[in-house]
């Protein structure tokens, strides 16, 4: 299983995330709108996974969105939020995990429209929880398209420039209460390993209030940034 995106929640508007990222040497690009769910994005491309700004855009929509992410982002309004993992069989993935007794979304459709107007379809699955102070869990996503399909189409439209693919994700640190609960709840849930196919998460000891993606540290990162109440450790440019 692979590291799709790191859904971080920011306040600030598209544009000023983008200026704040390319200042520091890094393309990024505005993502576009979900319009069922009030909320838009900015997105930082890498080699294998991304890394997505969510905002809300009309927050009456957002409001009334029965949306999982939505629902938390209103909760929690900055700061990174959870993970989402890259499957090629979201139905299968769905039955595995209700055999494991976990309650879940079932299989959810989802769009995006860009700044292009394009419209960018996929599919989406969470393990249903209350929004809390507590860790949430991973949810997963089936793109319509191939890897090797998007990634040619951000090529052309100028969203992933050469250096964004020479960018990888090392690990994703986690502050919880009890390390030993998280880690076998996860490893449940990602099948017994804490080693994705490209990148290891990892669990702390932590005091916030919250229980959450805490920092993320890129191959090689030695920079430390803060952005959004979120820590980012990256690499030399």
């Amino acid at each position: 299983m692979k590291l799709d995106h790191i859904v971080h929640f920011v306040r600030e508007n598209p544009q000023e995330t983008v200026t704040y990222w390319q200042e520091k040497g890094i393309h990024a690009a505005k993502g576009g709108r979900h319009l069922n769910w009030g909320t838009e994005n900015v997105l930082l491309y890498l080699k294998d996974c991304y890394i997505e700004w969510l905002s809300i855009e009309k927050e009456e929509v957002a409001l009334q969105a029965d949306h999982p992410l939505t629902h938390q982002l209103l909760y929690d309004q900055v700061g990174f939020g959870t993970i989402c993992l890259r499957t090629d069989n979201i139905q299968v993935l769905n039955d595995d995990l209700r055999k494991q007794g976990m309650d879940t979304s079932g299989v959810l459709t989802a769009k995006r429209q860009t700044e292009s107007g394009e419209l960018i379809k996929w599919k989406m699955l969470f393990i249903k929880e209350q929004v809390s102070d507590k860790l949430p869990a991973p949810f997963f996503i089936e793109w319509q398209k191939t890897d090797a399909q998007r990634y040619q189409k951000l090529r052309d439209n100028g969203a992933i420039q050469a250096l964004n693919e020479t960018l990888t994700i090392e690990r994703c640190v986690f502050g919880v209460r009890d390390i030993e609960k998280a880690t076998t709840a996860w490893k449940t849930i990602l099948g017994g390993s804490l080693q994705l196919d490209n990148c290891l998460i990892e669990f702390r000891k932590t005091s916030h209030p919250k229980e959450r993606l805490e920092k993320v540290c890129f191959e090689e990162g030695i920079n430390k940034f803060e952005f959004e109440q979120g820590q980012y450790r990256l690499p030399r440019l």
